[in-house]
């Protein structure tokens, strides 16, 4: 099984950095996506204070509950320090948008144990998956 779909598989809370409240931005799209599968959104951007009913939160650091996956919608220059939170929160996974990659904080997050996904969407994952489960029961 491919790293995304395994991720996409196994985990259900999404803390996503950077989410935004305008619905034209692709952090919105993709949170949504995600939440109508059955996912918790956790917003991360200190500029909210909620996303659709849910509490947003300024930092990794500020969630009082544990969270899976960190969804990186940051410049790639921007991902190192938010890397860094979620090895600190405890995540499992690190999911870096597309054309987001940062070689250093991916190794960093590796060698902490963090599965790591990088330049890559979730939304668009999910519709590849979704085409195999229904090829496969043609």
């Amino acid at each position: 099984m491919d790293l995304a779909r395994e991720i996409l598989a196994t985990w259900r809370t999404w803390a996503v950095v950077g989410l935004s409240a305008d619905p034209a931005r692709d952090s919105y799209h993709v949170a949504s996506l995600l939440r109508d599968r059955g996912c918790r959104i956790v917003p991360v951007n200190p500029h909210l204070t909620s996303w659709r009913g849910e509490d947003a939160y300024p930092d990794l650091a500020s969630i009082p509950f544990p969270i899976e996956i960190v969804d990186l919608f940051r410049r790639s220059s921007q991902v190192g320090p938010h890397v860094d939170e979620a090895i600190a929160v405890g995540a499992k996974a690190v999911w870096m948008q597309l054309g987001v990659r940062d070689a250093e904080a991916a190794a960093r997050a590796r060698a902490a144990g963090l599965l790591v996904v990088e330049d890559r969407c979730p939304a668009i994952e999910l519709r590849r998956i979704d085409a195999l489960e229904r090829d496969q029961k043609r």
